[in-house]
């Protein structure tokens, strides 16, 4: 077969779609795009020709997000997607060294890794989820390539201390690329941009993903120095953003101002969310700077079951080294976490485990 061997050893990727009532499996925003925003994009949209070919490196979009970001243009970095973003970190400064990055974390890294036959090195996360700094100093060094620093972390939802960040992306500086994945920055106010302003080889990932609620259009950005810019830029495939994405992206940057109001209620539904989840018998919930609640169950696949069969989405996580028994839930919105929590009372009282604490209501 005409397949590599690292390819043909990797299992492909799968997403079981589940019917659902209330879906809190996939970290997703619970709100779509406000809809004047919408009818603007589309107005754009409606306007563009479309038998041309877009900006060959979303050049109008890199603009906007310059702008927003208070970064310099020719530092960032545009494409479908943040995943697109993590493969191009792997092939541009991976290929032939090393990936690093922790374990349990975003499987994508090493993924990556794999497909692309980069050697891989995963540190295990310390007690209670601690970065091993130590350990990772060790690592970068004993050599060179891409380091992955998710910063909130995923899938643990942890934050990491400025601290920790920028003294592992100076181990690294001049021989390893440091992709600080931010993801999920906005849900914990944090902001590591002024490390890659000043460590040389940093890159802030973020995504339009998350707190936009833009999952769906695929659009994600680098924060870095022009020349890192420039290499990140060579890997990947001209007008890979195409019209409908920019009109979007460019639409909803001219007004981002719903993006606060949205953060600061997931973030007031995830506490409610992870008090309430403590105060049930037999769950231990961690703490989370995301918008999502990282919790362990005595029997993961029980309750994950459970919940499905009540129209309920969580995604399992029980796979991945220390998370045995565990699931995890993003934040949705009032009545979607409710319901989530009413199904879960609902699924233990009838595998036999009384709920404590307060009902679902009124967690």
């Amino acid at each position: 077969m005409p397949i590599r061997p690292a390819v043909r050893s990797l299992p492909a990727y799968h997403f079981r779609p589940h019917e659902h009532r209330v879906k809190l499996d996939q970290n997703e925003c619970p709100w779509d795009l406000p809809e004047a925003l919408r009818a603007r994009a589309l107005a754009r949209l409606s306007s563009t020709p479309l038998q041309r070919y877009p900006d060959m490196h979303a050049e109008r979009v890199r603009a906007a997000i310059a702008a927003y970001e208070g970064w310099p243009e020719d530092g960032v970095v545009v494409a479908p997607g943040s995943n697109v973003l993590i493969q191009a970190a792997v092939i541009a400064a991976g290929l032939e060294r090393r990936v690093l990055s922790v374990t349990p974390s975003f499987s994508l890294y090493a993924l990556q890794a794999q497909l692309l036959g980069v050697e891989l090195r995963l540190v295990p996360l310390g007690d209670g989820f601690a970065l091993p700094l130590q350990a990772l100093k060790s690592e970068l060094a004993a050599g060179e390539g891409v380091h992955f620093l998710a910063a909130p972390m995923a899938p643990t939802g942890n934050a990491v201390e400025a601290a920790d960040v920028r003294a592992l992306a100076r181990a690294g500086e001049g021989r390893w690329l440091t992709v600080i994945d931010e993801a999920y920055g906005v849900f914990a106010g944090s902001d590591h941009c002024s490390v890659a302003r000043e460590v040389s080889g940093a890159v802030s990932l973020r995504t339009f993903s998350k707190a936009f609620g833009m999952a769906g259009v695929r659009l994600g950005y680098a924060l870095t120095e022009p020349a890192v810019a420039l290499h990140l830029q060579k890997v990947l495939l001209p007008f890979a953003v195409s019209a409908a994405q920019s009109a979007l992206a460019e639409t909803v940057l001219e007004d981002p101002s719903f993006v606060e109001e949205r953060v600061a209620l997931l973030r007031s539904e995830r506490e409610r969310v992870q008090t309430a989840l403590t105060a049930r018998a037999g769950i231990e919930a961690f703490p989370s700077a995301t918008n999502f609640v990282l919790f362990r169950v005595d029997d993961a696949a029980g309750t994950f079951a459970g919940l499905a069969a009540r129209g309920v989405l969580v995604r399992r996580q029980d796979h991945l080294q220390g998370l045995e028994n565990c699931l995890r839930v993003s934040v949705g919105k009032r009545e979607e976490n409710d319901a989530f929590l009413a199904a879960l009372d609902d699924h233990l009282a009838a595998a036999g485990e009384t709920p404590k604490g307060e009902p679902h209501a009124h967690a």
